[in-house]
Formats: C-alpha cells, sequence, structure tokens
C-alpha cells in the first residue's frame, strides 16, 4: 500500500487551483487557492465537508445564510448543503470530505 500519492494541481474555476493532499475511501484533504474575486460557484453533495481558512479572507454561503471566515476559521458544511464562496483577499482553504470525493480523482 502507498501512503505518498502525488496529484496534479487543477484549475476547476477561474481564479481558482485545487490539488487533492491526501485521500482514503473514507476520506480526503484538499487545498483550494483562490485569486480576489473568485468564487466557488454555490453547490452541493452528499459530502460532509470541514473547511479550514488557511490564508485569505472568505464570504461563504451556506443553505442562503451568509458569513465572512479569515485566517485560522474553520467550519462544516452539511452533507447536501448547498454553499459556495467568494473570495475577498487572496487565500487558501484546506478541506476535508468525509468519504472521498471520487471525481476530484
Amino acid at each position: 500500500m502507498a501512503y505518498v500519492t502525488s496529484y496534479p494541481e487543477v484549475s476547476p474555476d477561474t481564479g481558482v487551483r485545487r490539488r487533492v493532499l491526501s485521500d482514503s475511501p473514507e476520506l480526503m484533504v484538499v487545498a483550494f487557492t483562490f485569486e480576489q474575486g473568485a468564487q466557488g460557484a454555490l453547490h452541493s453533495h452528499p459530502h460532509v465537508q470541514s473547511t479550514y481558512v488557511d490564508a485569505g479572507r472568505f464570504r461563504f454561503t451556506i443553505a442562503g445564510e451568509a458569513f465572512e471566515v479569515g485566517p485560522g476559521d474553520s467550519f462544516v458544511i452539511p452533507s447536501g448543503a448547498e454553499h459556495g464562496c467568494t473570495c475577498l483577499e487572496p487565500g487558501r482553504l484546506i478541506d476535508t470530505f468525509t468519504p472521498r470525493r471520487d471525481d476530484f480523482l
């Protein structure tokens, strides 16, 4: 079993870069780097998501409620909740998904 896997960085949206950092069938850790003004479009998925703000400022919307977060903040997005964000200051998010997002592989 390999414990270190390297995944390429991809650009899923304008001004956004995504790189899978680690994964197993039960868990996945992903880094998202945002340019100022870039957006993570509103979407939902069956995975539970935990987001940690490593750097920058973001305005998130989850299930119709908006809030701002900055470095050191973290929160959980429930399975099926519609969510998205706008980057207010260039930054990086570390997202953890359970189970793994196979669509990112």
